[in-house]
């Protein structure tokens, strides 16, 4: 535990919110050191409070376009994450046949907030924020690229 992969793909169920974060954060920590991708079980639109909340730690994901695991153009990962029920039964099945690690790091679903705009905003901040504590527990030993 600890050593960067050189492949990994987070996978939610939408590739909306979740995933997305996780490919931007784990490309902030570690530049080109590893590869990163994401994709969802279903096929989604990217949230625009996503954009928002990881403009806020320099991660621009404006470009990012939602895509499926039928969408992947590669499955050649180390390790594969999942952060939704759904996305992990979807990941065991990719990698049945493959060597590859597979880790489910349960996370929240900040569209289930409601509120006002600012309440539902700082669930995608604990979201993110928990993302990357999460990412750099994981990834300790790594050196990272940037901060």
């Amino acid at each position: 535990m600890g050593e960067l992969p050189s492949a990994v793909l987070f996978c939610c169920t939408f590739n909306s919110i979740r995933s997305p974060m996780a490919e931007g954060i784990m490309k902030r920590l570690f530049g080109t050191r590893v590869f990163v991708d994401s994709v969802g079980v279903k096929p989604g639109q990217l949230d625009p409070f996503v954009v928002e909340v990881m403009e806020e730690i320099g991660v621009d994901l404006r470009k990012h376009h939602a895509k499926t695991f039928d969408e992947l153009e590669d499955d050649s990962f180390d390790l594969v994450v999942s952060l939704s029920p759904e996305a992990h039964h979807s990941a065991l099945e990719l990698t049945r046949t493959l060597a590859c690690e597979v880790e489910f790091w349960p996370t929240f679903d900040p569209t289930l907030i409601e509120g006002s705009r600012d309440a539902r905003l700082d669930a995608y901040r604990q979201v993110r924020d928990d993302l990357m504590a999460r990412i750099r527990k994981r990834f300790p030993s790594a050196t990272l690229a940037r901060e």
